[in-house]
């Protein structure tokens, strides 16, 4: 994918005008550098680290509710880079107004950005000691992914599937309790089986008594942009999991697997630690390796 060229638009913050004076290709080699000296000095395979693993999915196919049980029972840290663009736009940083209108759209945010903000989440784990890491939501272009496999080892690519008329439900059906931030989805998705798909059946995962009156939608979570961004994803992230591995993009393939979603959650999450053999080790925080 050719690296974006243009200018990026000029806001008042301080941080944000050096990016005016440069062009988006030298904007990405500063954030590759900021991203390679944020890991860990030694980071190559080995005892003493935490797993490597990257989340893939549609928006709405439920990467960060299963990445969260995962760096639970693993002990690392799950780092999602949608969080982290909320969190941008909740402190009003520097990227804040530019943010606010591509998210709203549904767009893809430019890799030297997105880079930048994972940048300083590493550098937060680093100074808090945290070992490895589960990225949800990253890489998203071919460029993040090369630029990802220069800087660190990542030990497997877990691909999660789902119907489009599914993901299109439970995006809209997403809720999140304005007090504690737990997540939540009201949708109910019932597709009865045709042209040999079997039948499937999502119950809601609906919030607990305390928390009904305080659930509250994304701004980003309407028809309109949540078909946008499956486009997107469509169109841009799909090649980078094509065939199951990445071998068509990166000298040096990274180890995928593919988890295609049928039912709730109780039903996929045992299918995932089927798949990466996580169901029946006592000691689950090595079985992982």
């Amino acid at each position: 994918m050719a690296v974006l060229n243009r200018l990026i638009i000029c806001r008042s913050a301080a941080s944000l005008r050096n990016f005016c004076t440069e062009s988006a290709e030298a904007g990405l080699r500063r954030a590759s550098s900021a991203l390679s000296s944020a890991l860990p000095v030694g980071n190559s395979k080995g005892k003493g680290r935490g797993v490597q693993w990257v989340f893939l999915g549609c928006p709405g196919v439920g990467k960060g509710t299963y990445a969260a049980r995962l760096s639970s029972l693993l002990g690392v840290p799950h780092i999602a880079t949608g969080d982290l663009v909320r969190q941008e736009l909740s402190s009003r940083g520097p990227f804040s107004s530019q943010l606010a209108d591509i998210v709203n759209q549904g767009k893809l945010i430019s890799d030297e950005i997105i880079i930048d903000l994972l940048s300083k989440r590493l550098e937060d784990a680093q100074a808090k000691g945290e070992m490895g890491f589960i990225l949800d939501g990253f890489p998203r272009t071919v460029r993040q992914a090369e630029i990802l496999e220069g800087v660190t080892d990542i030990d497997l690519v877990i691909n999660l599937k789902l119907r489009e008329e599914a993901l299109i439900a439970k995006c809209l059906g997403r809720r999140i309790c304005s007090e504690c931030g737990g997540n939540y989805n009201v949708a109910c998705i019932d597709i009865k089986s045709e042209d040999g798909r079997p039948r499937m059946y999502m119950p809601p995962l609906l919030p607990p008594p305390q928390c009904e009156s305080k659930l509250i939608t994304r701004s980003d979570d309407t028809e309109e942009v949540v078909k946008e961004r499956l486009r997107v994803y469509n169109d841009m992230v799909i090649l980078i999991v094509k065939e199951s591995t990445c071998r068509r993009i990166l000298p040096k393939p990274w180890k995928a697997v593919g988890i295609r979603s049928s039912g709730g959650i109780p039903e996929s999450w045992q299918k995932l630690l089927h798949a990466l053999n996580l169901d029946d080790h006592d000691d689950k925080r090595t079985a992982a390796a």
